[in-house]
């Protein structure tokens, strides 16, 4: 029975798509069978990031509706076998999707995959909150902004209050990314220190991602960073951040600098 794993952010714009990309290529390398779903109806860039968007003939409304098997609308991607998509519909409102349509889809794609990964539109709307109902894990991405540091609390208090597992009294569990990490920004006092960000949210923190124009240059050929560049910085953030979802101990490598030069790493235990 598959992991549902939800890729949130309470603003627009933090990488949550992208690292949604990222994590489930990731955990697909390592061998586990993932499919990765776009609950941004209307918009739909999951596929575009994932380089499927000529690909899509039905979507994740499609099915809802029964105008699609699940097996039609699922894309394997090209480049890693164990790794599947499921689009949004970029035609519709969110208002198609509804509660017992999602609950059916969740437990179809449970019995066929290891982990489902879904992209969460932003924000606390209704299509935010249908990606996150069936939830096991969370993974919260934020800047380190105040902005974005301040609605991802807000999130974190949705996760606690209106998902499944909460409604039976549960602790659903989740994880700080924090990307677009800037070391010498962050010592000039421009944005966030990671000791900021993480007092603040109090959750555990499974990975920083530094500023690096390759996150960009991958959105930009259709691949995940991962696949694009698996030895870039941002990679190798995902590869560990993949592998401490999977249940392994690893430190957290926080970039800092140092004399005004990007000093390589010192490490942080995983809280």
């Amino acid at each position: 029975m598959a992991k549902v794993l939800v890729v949130t952010s309470g603003k627009g714009g933090v990488g949550k798509t992208t690292s949604t990309a990222a994590l489930g290529a990731a955990l697909a390398q390592s061998g586990q069978n993932v499919v990765v779903v776009d609950f941004d109806v209307g918009l739909r860039n999951l596929d575009l990031v994932m380089g499927a968007e000529r690909r899509v003939v039905f979507d994740l409304v499609n099915v809802i509706q029964g105008d699609a098997k699940l097996s039609q609308a699922l894309i394997r991607d090209k480049r890693v076998e164990t790794l599947s998509i499921l689009p949004a519909s970029q035609t519709r409102d969110k208002d198609a999707l509804t509660a017992e349509g999602v609950a059916a889809v969740m437990e179809e794609l449970r019995e066929k995959f290891d982990w489902v990964i879904c992209d969460s539109p932003a924000g606390i709307e209704r299509g935010a909150q249908l990606a996150m109902y069936h939830a096991d894990v969370a993974v919260v991405v934020t800047n380190p902004e105040v902005s974005s540091v301040r609605d991802s609390d807000r999130i974190i208090g949705m996760l606690d209050s209106t998902t499944e597992k909460a409604k039976k009294g549960e602790k659903i569990d989740k994880h700080l990314i924090l990307t677009r990490y800037d070391p010498a920004r962050a010592a000039r006092g421009e944005m966030l220190r990671t000791e900021d960000v993480l007092e603040i949210l109090s959750i555990p923190l499974l990975g920083i991602v530094p500023e690096s124009e390759e996150v960009l240059r991958a959105s930009n050929v259709g691949a995940p960073v991962t696949i694009s560049n698996p030895q870039s910085a941002p990679a190798r953030a995902y590869f560990d951040a993949a592998r401490r979802l999977q249940g392994e101990k690893l430190d957290v490598s926080v970039p800092t600098e140092k004399k005004g030069l990007f000093d390589w790493l010192f490490k942080r235990s995983v809280a």
